[in-house]
C-alpha cells in the first residue's frame, strides 16, 4: 500500500534522517559520543537515544508498539545519566535502525482514517490531527539532527552536509 499523501513528506524526511544520522556519526569515537560543550548540555549519545525514544512515540500515536528497553532515560526533561548508564553507540545506531524499519511498515501500512483521528494528547500537531503528529516529529528529529552537527563540528570534524 503507498503512503498516504497526509505523510508522505514526513516519511521522505524520515528516510533523510536516517541516512544522515549515520553519516553524521559514523566517524566519531566511543568517546565523542559522550562529550558535552557544558555539563548542561546534552551529548550525541543523548541526543541520538532520544530521537529513537521519540521515535517510537510517534509509532505509539499512530497504533504501532515499539518499545525499545532501556529508551526511557531519553524522554523529554529527564536529567542527564553518568556515562556508563548510556547504551553504547553501536547499541543506539542498531536501535535506531531498527526504529526506521519499523517506521517504514507503520508508514505503508496507515489507513488514511487514522491519520485523520484527532490529536487529543501528546507531542504537538501541525494539523489538531494523528497525520500532524507523524509530520511534527520529523520536524522535530530534523532539529535534533542539527544539535548533532552542530556538535560534531565542535568536536572538530567537517560538517557532513558541506
Amino acid at each position: 500500500m503507498p503512503i498516504p499523501a497526509a505523510i508522505v513528506v514526513a516519511a521522505d524526511n524520515y528516510r533523510f534522517n536516517s541516512r544522515s544520522l549515520k553519516q553524521a556519526v559514523g566517524d566519531l569515537s566511543p568517546e565523542e559520543w559522550l562529550k558535552r560543550p557544558d555539563e548542561k548540555l546534552n551529548h550525541i549519545a543523548w541526543i541520538v537515544g532520544h530521537m529513537a525514544y521519540c521515535r517510537g512515540r510517534m509509532l505509539h500515536f499512530m497504533g504501532t508498539e515499539w518499545n525499545e528497553p532501556g529508551l526511557e532515560i531519553f524522554g523529554r526533561g529527564n536529567k542527564l545519566q553518568p556515562d556508563s548508564e548510556y547504551p553504547s553507540a553501536e547499541s543506539l545506531l542498531n536501535t535506531w535502525s531498527e526504529s526506521g524499519h519499523t517506521m517504514a511498515a507503520a508508514f505503508e501500512s496507515a489507513s488514511e482514517d487514522l491519520l485523520g483521528q484527532p490529536a487529543t494528547q501528546g507531542p504537538p500537531s501541525t494539523n489538531g490531527k494523528i497525520s500532524g503528529i507523524v509530520n511534527f516529529m520529523a520536524i522535530h528529529e530534523t532539529y535534533h539532527l542539527g544539535q548533532i552537527s552542530y556538535l560534531r563540528s565542535w568536536l572538530g570534524h567537517k560538517g557532513f552536509m558541506g
